[in-house]
């Protein structure tokens, strides 16, 4: 085996920062290039590594959930973003939430005592030299230069879409005598803070919310805007129709107050269920940091105040930080490139990250894990690998890398979360759910195995 030769990563995302911690745990030297402080990006609040940006949650930590399993395939890849999520996490009922400010602090730090480590704060203006093996993990927001040197190297116009965060409160400003403490179905403990309104309040908060004037954003055409539809602004939840929000985050199902009465009872049940129900997440491990759950909102900061006053328990909130929208640039992958992640015409240029087209926190990291993996390999001379696709991280690879990806949907090629649908299916199909979705899981670890050594 040939000495090792040195790898960039650009970029410190999620990523980035996982990229580079498995070259350096590979016996390889690795310099991390970000651009922060020197130059913020538009969602950006600070220089920490593996900064969230939009929720502070990885989804839920069931491995029998697509967003479960692919943790626990990070985990046992022994992934240092999902065990340092796992360090600080908060309650979030079965989901995967963190301090944000600890969690970056601490990748910040752990990566920056690692002695095969060298952290460089610039702006990365164009791609490396053809020769250096780098992994760019720029993330949806990267910086104009650097696009287009990447648009001019791939031949190919850039995708987008447009995506936004969710507004934070101060707990202490929420009003517990009308808002209460409860898990859906009184699943796990009451980690979440639940806001109900009447079928009156419900209508008016929705009129609020269409009429609600919106920041104008670069690029960005009120009414002809190129959503994600995994994260909607909620002003266009509203705009779907009447019942749109009530049958995603402001669904009531299964939450309930014990003052309403007994929920066993069925005519206490019709009689006092909420019409719709605000569901706010925990943010900090000291309970003082709340976020609106599925509030993504580019409205202006005053109409956001104005219209989420309107929250029963919210009249009073304090604002740590209001939603923000921003564009999410991300490459075409299936055309571009190969289930290692590497480019087709570039092997020693490999992507990871949202930048590639998929969506989450998770799928991120499981992105910047497998780039960071072949990256040290090639450093090595040896060859990459490529994940079974009955894994969540191949599966989600292969998608990306696929081009016949494009053909099959028709608006072409569009950011994927994991989900199920993207494995393979069973060799004996299996009707129940729940059995159907374990058998996924248990297939995926076993055949996970040989990776996790």
């Amino acid at each position: 085996m040939k000495e090792p030769s040195s790898v960039r990563v650009i970029g410190a995302g999620l990523a980035g920062t996982e990229a580079a911690w498995q070259i350096a745990q590979s016996g390889v030297d690795v310099t991390l290039i970000e651009m922060r402080p020197q130059k913020r990006s538009p969602a950006h609040h600070t220089n920490e590594f593996a900064e969230l940006v939009c929720s502070n949650s990885f989804g839920s930590l069931n491995a029998d959930r697509a967003s479960g399993l692919l943790q626990e395939e990070l985990r046992r890849l022994k992934s240092v973003v999902i065990k340092t999520a796992n360090l600080y996490s908060v309650p979030a009922g079965g989901a995967l939430a963190v301090d944000r400010g600890k969690f970056s602090s601490a990748l910040t730090n752990t990566l920056s005592l690692n002695p095969r480590i060298k952290i460089v704060r610039n702006e990365q203006l164009q791609l490396p030299h053809e020769e250096e093996i780098t992994v760019i993990a720029t993330g949806p927001l990267t910086s104009e230069l650097l696009a287009n040197d990447l648009k001019n190297f791939t031949g190919i116009e850039e995708c987008h879409f447009f995506d936004a965060a969710s507004p934070i409160v101060e707990g202490e400003s929420i009003d517990l005598s009308k808002a209460f403490r409860a898990s859906r179905y009184d699943k796990g403990d009451a980690d979440y803070i639940n806001c109900p309104m009447n079928k009156e309040q419900y209508l008016a908060f929705r009129n609020a919310l269409v009429n609600a004037e919106q920041s104008e954003v670069k690029d960005f055409e009120k009414g002809n805007a190129n959503f994600f539809e995994g994260c909607l602004p909620i002003e266009e939840l509203a705009r779907r129709g009447e019942d749109t929000m009530r049958y995603g985050p402001l669904k009531p199902i299964g939450i309930w107050d014990p003052r309403w009465g007994d929920v066993e009872d069925k005519d206490v049940r019709r009689a006092k269920r909420a019409y719709a129900i605000v569901q706010l997440r925990q943010e900090d491990n000291a309970g003082r940091l709340w976020n609106l759950v599925g509030f993504q909102t580019n409205l202006k900061w005053g109409e956001q105040r104005r219209v989420l006053q309107m929250i029963p328990g919210l009249e009073k909130a304090d604002f740590i930080r209001f939603g923000v929208m921003h564009r999410n640039t991300f490459i075409n992958s299936p055309k571009l490139l190969k289930p290692t992640l590497q480019f087709r015409k570039r092997p020693n240029l490999i992507a990871a990250g949202q930048l590639v087209g998929t969506e989450g926190y998770a799928a991120a990291v499981a992105g910047g894990w497998l780039a960071g993996t072949n990256a040290a390999l090639l450093a090595k001379g040896l060859d990459p690998i490529t994940m079974p696709i009955t894994t969540m991280i191949g599966a989600l690879t292969n998608f990306i890398s696929n081009d016949k990806t494009i053909t099959k949907v028709k608006k072409g090629f569009q950011p994927m979360p994991a989900n199920f649908g993207l494995l393979p299916e069973l060799n004996k199909p299996i009707r129940d759910k729940r059995s159907r979705y374990g058998a996924y899981r248990d297939r995926a670890l076993k055949d996970l195995g040989r990776y996790n050594q």
